[in-house]
C-alpha cells in the first residue's frame, strides 16, 4: 500500500511534516510495509517557506529588516540556490503579529521591510521569487517595498514620502530610473488567495483596515489616497489596474506587485502544489490523507485540504483528512473531494493540551491507526 501524506500544519502546535509523520506513525502500526510518503503543505501562507524549502532541497536565511513600525526586526525566507529562487512571506517582515495591538495603526505601519528582504536575495543571486503576501499589518500600497528597491516615491516638493499609507497622502511623483537594474530580470509569482480590488467598499482599507487600527475616517482616507496613487502609476504603467482581483491583497501590495515589478497573483495552495510536485506522489498511490489544524465550511475556499483533495480526484483516487477539530459545517469537504474527515480529540480537554506538540502528535498516531484498523479489515 502507498499512502501520499500532506497535511496542513496545526498553527501553533504541530509542523506540517510533523502532522504528516505522526500521521505515517500510526498507519506503520496497521501496515508495517506500507509505503508513506510524507510531502510538506502550506496555502501561500504561514508555512510556505519551510513547506517548499523542504520540498525543493532549499535553506533557509536570517536577517534583520525594517519592521512594520519602522524598528529593525529579524526574519527568515526561503533560498534555493539550484533555481536561483527565493521564498518569502512578507508577514515575516510586515505582518500584524510583529505589531501589538495597542499599536496597531495602517496610517504608519509600513511595508519597507518587504522590499528589504528582495532585496538581500538579490544579492545572493536570486532571480525568481515565490511570495505569501497574508497577514499585513499594512495599507501602504507597497510603496514602502518599492522605496527599498529604489523606487523614488516623492512629494510636491521632491522629497520622498513618509512610511505608511499617511505618505501616500503627499504623492505626487513616482520614478523609476534608480530602482534596482536587477529588478528587470526578476520574476515575481504571488500567493494571494484574496480577490479584493485595490478601492472602494471591498477595497484593502475597507475590508481589512479595521483590523489593522483603521477607524472610519481613517478608512476614507486611505481609500482615496489609494485611488491616487493608482492614477499617478497608471500615467506611467501600463498593468497598474486597480480593479484587478487580488490589488488590495495586503494593504495594495498585489496591486504593487503587479503594476511595478509585473508580478503574477494566485492562489496559494496551487502555487505549492505545482513547486513541489505533488502529482508526482499521487498519480500512482492507493491513498491520499490530508488535513489541517480546523476543518470548517471555509476549508473549501481554498485551503490546502481541498487543493489536495481535488489535485487527487483527478487521478482517481480516495482522500481522508484528519484535523485537530471540525465544524458542523466541515460537511462541505464532502462535496468538495474528502471522501471522509476524522477529528483526532479523543476526550475532553483545554486547548492548551490539544495543542501541545507531543499530545498532538500522540493523537494523530492512535487516530490513524484505528481508521487504518477498519481499511484492514475491507481488504
Amino acid at each position: 500500500m502507498k499512502t501520499v501524506i500532506a497535511i496542513d500544519s496545526f498553527k501553533g502546535s504541530l509542523t506540517s511534516l510533523e502532522a504528516g509523520d505522526s500521521a505515517a506513525a500510526g498507519i506503520h502500526r496497521v501496515f508495517p510495509e506500507a509505503e508513506c510518503i510524507v510531502r510538506p503543505l502550506a496555502d501561500g501562507g504561514e508555512g510556505t517557506v519551510e513547506a517548499l524549502i523542504t520540498a525543493c532541497n532549499g535553506r533557509s536565511v536570517e536577517i534583520s529588516v525594517t519592521g512594520p513600525l519602522g524598528k529593525p526586526v529579524f526574519c527568515r525566507y526561503g533560498l534555493i540556490e539550484k533555481t536561483h529562487t527565493a521564498i518569502l512571506e512578507m508577514s515575516a517582515a510586515a505582518g500584524i503579529t510583529l505589531v501589538p495591538e495597542r499599536k496597531r495603526n495602517p496610517l504608519f505601519t509600513t511595508t519597507y521591510g518587504v522590499g528589504e528582504m528582495i532585496r538581500d536575495a538579490i544579492g545572493k543571486g536570486c532571480r525568481h521569487f515565490i511570495i505569501g503576501i497574508g497577514g499585513s499589518a499594512t495599507n501602504d500600497g507597497g510603496s514602502g517595498m518599492l522605496q527599498a528597491l529604489g523606487f523614488s516615491l516623492f512629494d510636491k516638493n521632491g522629497q520622498p514620502v513618509t512610511p505608511g499609507a499617511i505618505g501616500l497622502k503627499d504623492l505626487s511623483f513616482i520614478d523609476d530610473r534608480h530602482a534596482l537594474p536587477e529588478l528587470k530580470d526578476c520574476t515575481f509569482l504571488i500567493a494571494c488567495d484574496v480577490t479584493n480590488p485595490l478601492c472602494g467598499q471591498k477595497g484593502c482599507s475597507a475590508v481589512f483596515g479595521p483590523q489593522k487600527g483603521a477607524d472610519e475616517t481613517m478608512i476614507h482616507e486611505m481609500d482615496q489616497w489609494l485611488l491616487r496613487y493608482a492614477a499617478l502609476a497608471g500615467q506611467k504603467y501600463p498593468e497598474a489596474d486597480p480593479a484587478f482581483p487580488g490589488s488590495g491583497a495586503a494593504g495594495g501590495l498585489g496591486f504593487a506587485f503587479r503594476t511595478f515589478l509585473h508580478g503574477s497573483l494566485e492562489s496559494g495552495i496551487q502555487i505549492v502544489l505545482r513547486e513541489t510536485r505533488l502529482a508526482d506522489h499521487i498519480k500512482d498511490a492507493d491513498l491520499v490523507i490530508t488535513g489541517e489544524g480546523r476543518l470548517d465550511g471555509q476549508t473549501v475556499f481554498g485551503k490546502a485540504p481541498i487543493g489536495v483533495a481535488r489535485m487527487a480526484k483527478q487521478y482517481g483516487k480516495p482522500v481522508l483528512a484528519f484535523s485537530g477539530c471540525v465544524t458542523s459545517d466541515a460537511s462541505a469537504c464532502n462535496e468538495a473531494g474528502i471522501d471522509a474527515f476524522f477529528p483526532i480529540l479523543r476526550t475532553v480537554t483545554s486547548l492548551e493540551e490539544a495543542m501541545d506538540p507531543r499530545q498532538a502528535g500522540q493523537n494523530m498516531t492512535d487516530t490513524v491507526e484505528q481508521v487504518f484498523r477498519v481499511i484492514k479489515n475491507l481488504h
